[in-house]
């Protein structure tokens, strides 16, 4: 029996102290990983994980070194602990999921943060626990190594200590609350800052690093396949396209803004309160045109403060001129950042909402000048950054002001001389050649000169000038004396920047001390750059505000990515799911734009969740805590599976994890297979996902799967209207309607459109014809089907009541609403006691005449059919109840003896309602 191969492992140990690390990793990710061996097939476990679509990673705003710890208890139920480090941003996140076996929360978690280096424990490798083997199966995914560390480094003691000597003062104590009870994050954190520490050298100093604990509630779940297929945060054909969700979204003008609005799409929000502080902030933005301009024209000139202060606040551990050199830019740059929020604090005056509010707070000016103070006691102040190599350098030379250090001076005055020596050596080569040269300056090569072709004509160019490189038009070139000036010049300038380190590292020490306040300011710029975005797609685009409520309803919703790209206006539908309306079935002939349909209502939920307006004239949603999406036929080469085996690895998936608070989108379930397995296929999920009570919205072709289940209490049928000319051509109307399609052969007539041979075409129709004559032989509404469809109108009366209870409709409004209903209930029960009468007619007349023989094919297909059409039948309770139920075993449930006394109550307070109104 074949052995599954073990990676192997690489032992490294740090430079600065002795630290062994196991490194597991694959392709060029990491300096101490090595590749994955391959074998011809698997002979490991099956994967837990879905199938990858599309790009192997999600698409991030930029680069991160992200290190993350993992720890697991042990048990049926697991408990695991995740805390993450992003060495760019200076933040600290830890985390306790009570994951299920097959840990899709971890892994969701792992994949949106996207961690460089993963640690864990290194028993967890012999032998491998299940956490360990998934981690391993997804690592390429994630463009990650692992490394395993002794047990020894997760202590949580080692970590509040942590916590209590690095998290800022202003929150020890929240995070020290939030943690309490979460042993294994506490003990992660205690582990990536010992790595950090020992094994990459880096120091924080005390009450600088960012934490914040981040409950596994409070956030919806969207795997990453699903972030695939809707295209949250890249396009599937063109990586590099801003045609997705986070690319429409993406007005921000701040690094620190693209970042958040990322974390926000892949990860939105389930709280209601801080949404409709969004919604409001929003609002009022986008209202107040001043405003608007205003902030978003003072959010132009913000650098990367994430990034500044995290370069301040890291120590290194072996100081060299290079870090000298950082260090006085990251100070310059501060220095911009200071100057840049007192225009966000003069925009938001007079903002009304709460959180325009929190954030001007945050930007007065008590908490800038301190900072300001500090930086102007030892910084010129005409000092500014520069993005040109030669500015920057000269501003570093001249940050600190005179008279901080004698020594500095003279270094600065050395420094001027040999420039003005660089440019006088040109200036007179200029002069002595004829020639007219330019002394350009690049940070690695310093001054070299630049001649335009034009002026050497026929000339050669004289021997003096070396290094000769051509591009273009110019030739590029230095001379033996301009190198040894730059020599020079850069001894100089070491000296400018050795004498200033002293000041500039007394200034960071000084500025460490308002980190707290530095980084909430830096928080509130990003959260506002997010929000003054989500104000301008309001501005230039037809959205409005949704509503959080328990029904999802949305008039004239449209699919945000496919409005923008569109040439032509793009056509809404409206959009209704409550639980008695929890499963929609869209049929619809090809190209109708059933895809587009269910995609929307995915996306809508998640601008909702973020806080963005959506692409609606009217909109309301109940907050969901899950988004699954099954779309598309791809099969998986690098999983070796085809279309139909990824499609149920993913269905599959998605079953094991859909509760009441999820939604799902399933786009041609079955179709990778035969007609007849992928109908049962079809069936047997679909009943699985009514019985979830997600809202589910599944497009299909197959007709039969809304026939059979359309009586079946929560689910109805839409389909995408067409209209068919006497010439076959077909209209696409795109617009939703009630009711399964009617034209059956509209696959026919797309075929004329290719157009196939006359011949094939007129086949095609003979069988069509043929094959849908046997199949409505024996085609009959039974008896079950009435009792489901009048159970079904009962509990549709019984929602409308409770809805109609719990509404703002009152007085004449609502006894003419009631009066409606009454009407409605009474023409629709009436007619199905109708259908009943003509059912048992029927059947009597088959007993007089006799059953009528067909053949033996076709009657497997029909009873086939008929046995689904049973199955669908089911009641709606906890525990499935028989599949064929009678009217009197029906009336002995106590469910249904409830539902309808209810019903009969709820009917009897119409008509008294009504009549007590007028």
């Amino acid at each position: 029996m074949a052995q599954r191969m073990r990676p192997p492992t690489s032992y490294s140990t740090s430079a600065d102290s002795t630290y062994p690390t196991y490194s597991y990793g694959y392709g060029d990710y990491g300096t101490t990983a090595t590749s994955r061996p391959r074998t011809g097939r698997s002979t490991g476990r099956p994967s837990t994980a879905r199938s990858r679509i599309g790009a192997s990673t999600i698409a991030r705003v930029e680069a991160q070194t992200v290190v993350c710890a993992v720890a697991e208890s042990r048990g049926i139920s697991p408990t695991v602990g995740i805390s993450f480090v992003n060495m760019d941003t200076g933040e600290a996140v830890l985390c306790q999921i009570c994951d299920s076996q097959t840990y899709v929360k971890t892994i969701h978690k792992l994949r949106v943060y996207g961690p460089s280096e993963i640690l864990i424990v290194s028993t967890s490798a012999s032998p491998k626990s299940k956490l360990f083997s998934i981690i391993e199966e997804n690592l390429e995914l994630m463009e990650s190594k692992m490394t395993l560390l002794d047990r020894k480094y997760w202590a949580e003691s080692a970590g509040y200590d942590y916590i209590k000597t690095l998290a800022l003062d202003d929150d020890v104590e929240a995070i020290k609350l939030a943690a309490n009870g979460s042993y294994y994050a506490v003990c992660c954190i205690a582990a990536v800052l010992k790595y950090i520490e020992l094994g990459l050298g880096v120091k924080f100093p005390y009450h600088s690093l960012r934490m914040k604990y981040e409950p596994s509630e409070g956030s919806m779940m969207i795997d990453v396949s699903t972030i695939y297929s809707l295209e949250l945060v890249q396009n599937l054909h063109n990586p590099k396209s801003r045609d997705c969700l986070f690319g429409l979204l993406n007005e921000t003008q701040t690094p620190m803004g693209a970042r958040l609005l990322r974390s926000n799409v892949l990860q939105p929000l389930t709280d209601v309160d801080t949404l409709n502080k969004r919604y409001d902030a929003v609002d009022e933005i986008q209202i107040k045109e001043d405003m608007f301009h205003g902030t978003r024209a003072a959010l132009k000139n913000f650098l990367d403060a994430d990034k500044i202060l995290t370069a301040l606040i890291i120590i290194p551990t072996k100081p060299t001129i290079q870090t000298t050199e950082q260090s006085i830019n990251q100070i310059i740059m501060l220095k911009q950042f200071i100057t840049s929020v007192s225009p966000i604090y003069e925009t938001l005056t007079g903002a009304r909402s709460w959180m325009l509010n929190n954030i001007r707070e945050l930007c007065a000016p008590e908490n800038i000048v301190p900072v300001h103070d500090v930086i102007n006691n030892y910084i010129n102040e005409d000092t500014a950054y520069a993005k040109q190599p030669l500015e920057l350098r000269n501003q570093r030379n001249y940050a600190v002001k005179s008279g901080v250090n004698g020594l500095l001076d003279v270094a600065r005055t050395t420094y001027k001389e040999a420039m003005e020596d660089a440019y006088q050596h040109v200036t007179e080569l200029s002069e002595e050649y004829d020639i007219k040269l330019d002394l350009k300056y690049e940070a690695g090569r310093n001054f070299y000169i630049r001649i335009h072709t034009s002026e050497l004509e026929d000339k050669i160019l004289p021997p003096v000038f070396t290094n000769v490189f051509k591009k273009k038009n110019m030739i590029e070139c230095q001379t033996v004396e301009l190198m040894k000036r730059n020599q020079k010049i850069n001894i100089s300038h070491q000296e400018v920047v050795l004498m200033s380190d002293e000041a500039v590292q007394t200034l960071i020490d000084e500025v460490r001390g308002h980190m707290s306040a530095l980084f909430k300011i830096c928080e509130a710029i990003a959260m506002l750059d997010m929000l003054s975005a989500f104000a301008h797609l309001v501005t230039i685009n037809d959205y409005v505000r949704p509503r959080i409520s328990d029904t999802l309803g949305i008039k004239a919703a449209r699919h945000p990515i496919r409005e923008k790209i569109m040439q032509t206006k793009f056509v809404p539908n409206d959009v209704y799911a409550t639980q008695q309306s929890r499963f929609q079935i869209i049929t619809g002939c090809n190209m109708s734009g059933k895809s587009t349909f269910i995609r929307s209502v995915a996306l809508l939920s998640i601008m909702a969740q973020v806080g963005s307006f959506v692409p609606a004239s009217s909109a309301s949603f109940p907050i969901l805590h899950n988004l699954f999406a099954r779309v598309g036929m791809d099969d998986s080469i690098e999983s070796n599976v085809s279309t139909f085996a990824a499609e149920m690895r993913e269905i599959a998936f998605i079953l094991r994890n859909l509760e009441r608070r999820s939604m799902a989108i399933i786009d041609e379930l079955g179709r990778g297979t035969s007609t007849r397995d992928g109908l049962a296929i079809a069936i047997a999920i679909a009943e699985a996902l009514v019985d979830s009570r997600a809202l589910v919205w599944f497009a299909t072709h197959f007709k039969d799967l809304a026939t059979i289940l359309s009586e079946r209490n929560g689910v109805i049928c839409l389909h995408l209207a067409v209209e068919m000319s006497e010439n076959d051509t077909i209209t696409m109307l795109y617009q939703a309607v009630e009711g399964t399609v009617q034209e059956s052969h509209y696959g026919l007539a797309l075929a004329r459109v290719v157009p196939l041979p006359p011949q094939v075409l007129s086949d095609a129709t003979y069988f069509a014809h043929k094959l849908e004559r046997r199949l409505m032989q024996r085609k009959k509404t039974s008896k079950n089907v009435i009792n489901e469809r009048r159970r079904k109108l009962i509990l549709d009366l019984k929602e409308h009541l409770v809805q109609a209870y719990n509404g703002t409709l009152e007085g004449e409004l609502l006894a003419n609403w009631l009066k409606e209903l009454q009407k409605e209930f009474v023409i629709r029960m009436t007619a199905i006691n109708e259908d009943e009468k003509r059912v048992v007619e029927s059947e009597e007349e088959d007993e007089n005449e006799g059953d009528v023989e067909i053949s033996e094919a076709n009657a497997y297909d029909e009873e086939m059919i008929d046995a689904a059409e049973d199955r669908g039948m089911t009641t709606e309770s906890e525990e499935r109840a028989p599949t064929v139920v009678s009217v009197s075993s029906r009336a002995t449930s106590t469910e249904s003896v409830s539902t309808i006394r209810l019903a009969s109550e709820a009917m009897s307070s119409v008509r008294a309602v009504s009549e007590n109104m007028y």
